[in-house]
This record gives structure tokens, C-alpha cells and sequence, in this order.
């Protein structure tokens, strides 16, 4: 184990065996969607009986503009919001989350931890850290993935810079930002790892789905400013070959209050299991 960051170390060596295969898994996936994306004809999707794809596609598309789930940048979108992709980020996420302050609680290990010189603070920061590069490195994956796929397929490229692959990839870090500031807040005011799981697989599918039915019912159109996937969008950013920098904004934001939060609690409460 290394002398410096131990609990950095030993976050991602306890997790090493998960980690690889989410990590393959990623890559595989992405694999298969560029694939399926060059094999389909995007404008022949849903063109039976001359209608488009509904409104609400988008959602699966990853988009909140006009970037229709039949395109090019749609398909590779929609791999990108895949309830595969999202289960896979908020594996990672509520995982690493749960072992923070949680697990270690759950199981009296962190009085443990608490005798040794290492401050709340540091506690806190180096298993945030950990679970930053976790993210950073199944979004490195899944981006690298696609880019490659894209720079394969002629068809593919002209309507997807990679600009615009490399921008879908930062969107993604921005939600899974979004993600670690909850998931890290419940893991420094609980007891249980499976608050923070539960908590963590909640805000990613009820985000999913208020998202889906503001975009598909009128009257609930104002709920998507709630939902994370109404920021997270990236069809948008492969069509446009730019990061929604207001919209990744927001979804840092959301991240780092989380992370404060996680901070003021875990300062304030009683480690005792």
C-alpha cells in the first residue's frame, strides 16, 4: 500500500476487481453502439408512415433540444444515457460513495481509521478523490470508445466531429459530478452502505424519468429543470461539437454543494456505530 494518500490507495485497491470490469464493460458497450449506429440508416428509423420519432426521444437521445433519437448523433447519444451507461457510472458512484464514511460506519471500522492522525477533512478528501479518478476513468473509456468507432466510420464522421465526441465525454464527467455530491452527502450523514446505493440508484432513475415525462407531457415540462438528464445532454453536444458549458455548470454545481454538504456533515456528526 502507498505511504502517501493511503486511503486514496486502498479505496481503489479494494474496489480494483469492479472497477476493471465496469471499465471493460464500458468499452464493449460503446463498442456495440457505435457498431449498431453504423449499421443502421438513422433517417429511416421510424419513417413508417411518415412520422418522425416522438418529441419525448429525446430523452433517450440525450438531448433537450432538437436532436432527434434517428440521426447519427442521436444513436451515439443514446448510448450515452443508456440505462446500461447510467447503471454503470452509478454503480461506481454508490459504491465508492457508500465506502466514504458509511460502510466504515455500518461496520465500526472507522473508529479505527479515526484513532490515526487523519483529519475528517482528509478522510473525506482522499476517498472523493478516488472516486473522481474512478469517474474520470469510465468516462475516459466510454469516450475514447466512441471517438475511435467515429473516426473508423466515414459515415459516421461527417456527422459527428470528434470535437463533438470529446464534449459528450466532458458532459458525462459533469454528471457524474452531479451524482458523487449526493451519493458522498448521504454517505456522510448515514449508517448504511445501502442508504447511500439506494439513495444514489433513486436520483438516477427518478431524474431519468421526470426527465422523459416533462419532455413528453406538456403541463409537466418545468419538472426537467429538477431532473439532472435535462443538463445532462449529450446528443447536444456531439451534434453542436461543444460543451453546454451552461448546462455543465449547473451539473458541477450540483456536485460540489453536494460535496460541502458531505463536508459540514461529516464534521458535525457522531462516528459511533
Amino acid at each position: 500500500m502507498r505511504s502517501r494518500w493511503p486511503l486514496f490507495w486502498l479505496a481503489l485497491y479494494r474496489r480494483r476487481r469492479m472497477l476493471v470490469a465496469l471499465m471493460l464493460g464500458m468499452i464493449a458497450f460503446e463498442a456495440l453502439i457505435v457498431v449498431v449506429a453504423g449499421a443502421l440508416a438513422p433517417g429511416e428509423l421510424f419513417s413508417a408512415g411518415g412520422k418522425g420519432p416522438p418529441s419525448a426521444y429525446r430523452a433517450f437521445s440525450g438531448s433537450s433540444g432538437d436532436v432527434s433519437i434517428a440521426s447519427y448523433p442521436g444513436l451515439l447519444g443514446a448510448g450515452l444515457t443508456h440505462p446500461f451507461w447510467i447503471a454503470m457510472q452509478l454503480t461506481a458512484i454508490g459504491s465508492l460513495a457508500a465506502a466514504a464514511v458509511a460502510a466504515d460506519v455500518e461496520s465500526g471500522t472507522v473508529e479505527l481509521v479515526m484513532v490515526r492522525p487523519v483529519s475528517r477533512t482528509r478522510l473525506l478528501a482522499e476517498r472523493t478523490a478516488a472516486l473522481l479518478v474512478v469517474v474520470l476513468a469510465l468516462n475516459a473509456a466510454a469516450t475514447f470508445t466512441v471517438a475511435l468507432g467515429v473516426a473508423l466510420s466515414p459515415d459516421i464522421h461527417r456527422a459527428v466531429p470528434l470535437r463533438g465526441v470529446l464534449a459528450a465525454g466532458v458532459m458525462g464527467l459533469g454528471f457524474a459530478l452531479c451524482m458523487i455530491g449526493p451519493a458522498l452527502a448521504v454517505s456522510a450523514g448515514g449508517r448504511r452502505r445501502t442508504q447511500v446505493i439506494g439513495a444514489t440508484i433513486a436520483i438516477g432513475a427518478v431524474g431519468f424519468a421526470v426527465n422523459f415525462l416533462a419532455l413528453a407531457w406538456a403541463p409537466a415540462a418545468p419538472l426537467r429543470f429538477l431532473s439532472p438528464f435535462h443538463y445532462y445532454a449529450p446528443g447536444d453536444a456531439l451534434a453542436d461539437g461543444a460543451v453546454l458549458w451552461p448546462q455543465f455548470g449547473a451539473l458541477v454545481a450540483t456536485g460540489m454543494l453536494g460535496v460541502l454538504l458531505a463536508h459540514v456533515l461529516l464534521r458535525r456528526r457522531d462516528l459511533a456505530p
